[in-house]
């Protein structure tokens, strides 16, 4: 798992966000940056090749509703390499499971120097859902700074009652990633190496016992078993 490694300083200035932009309602329309190499927005920002060219954009996460597949889809193609999301925009839908796939995409695109734009219809509840978990994973933020850090660049997201209880439980997920990972592996290699030689140990036991039972001139079993009766 990549991480951004910044002070404490630093991470409160990214959550804070640039404190100089003048929101307008006009700008829910357009795409934000959100992290170097990250965007999010909504369809209408995915229609335009030459303002996609223009943000340098490379890579494009579609993320739609099932009923919205005949409108909402990739544009072009044969510009970017798109990964597409068929879900369901409602408070029942399993985002977590979902996002693994849309991280690995953002992930693999950002270390080829690639820029993202994720989307979904409106960008208001779907896709900032994905952003804000990506953002607490990589920048290893609670879930509470990584939603005021996308809300602070992005103001008018609003992710619905359902996902917003799936980013609180993903930060307890994410952290405990990160323990796992962060555990040595050299330690756990002796334990298993140490069980497997006590395994072999115990069989080779098994096996003289076994010997030891039908005797070792290889005769009859059942006359060896008969001979160490009383």
């Amino acid at each position: 798992m990549t991480t951004l490694n910044l002070s404490d300083e630093a991470l409160r200035n990214l959550v804070q966000g640039p404190g100089d932009v003048e929101w307008r309602y006009e700008m829910r329309r357009e795409c934000q940056e959100i992290l170097p190499g990250l965007l999010l927005g909504p369809f209408q920002a995915s229609k335009s090749l030459e303002t996609l060219k223009s943000l340098g954009v490379t890579h494009i996460v579609c993320i739609r509703d099932q009923k919205e597949a005949f409108s909402v889809k990739p544009r072009f193609p044969d510009q970017f390499e798109y990964l597409v999301l068929d879900v369901e925009d409602n408070e029942e839908q399993n985002v977590i499971r979902l996002f693994p796939e849309a991280d690995q995409f953002i992930q693999g695109a950002m270390k080829q120097g690639g820029k993202v734009l994720v989307h979904c219809n409106g960008g208001i509840s779907l896709s900032p859902a994905f952003v804000v978990m990506f953002v607490m994973r990589h920048c290893q933020l609670s879930w509470e700074d990584a939603l005021h850090l996308v809300q602070n660049r992005r103001y008018c997201i609003s992710p619905n009652g359902g996902f917003l209880t799936q980013i609180k439980e993903y930060e307890s997920i994410y952290k405990a990633k990160v323990a796992v990972a962060s555990f040595p592996a050299a330690p756990m290699q002796r334990v298993v190496s140490r069980r497997k030689r006590d395994d072999e140990e115990e069989d080779s036991r098994i096996e003289d016992r076994k010997r030891a039972l039908v005797g070792g001139d290889g005769g009859d079993g059942d006359d060896a078993m008969m001979a160490t009766g009383p």
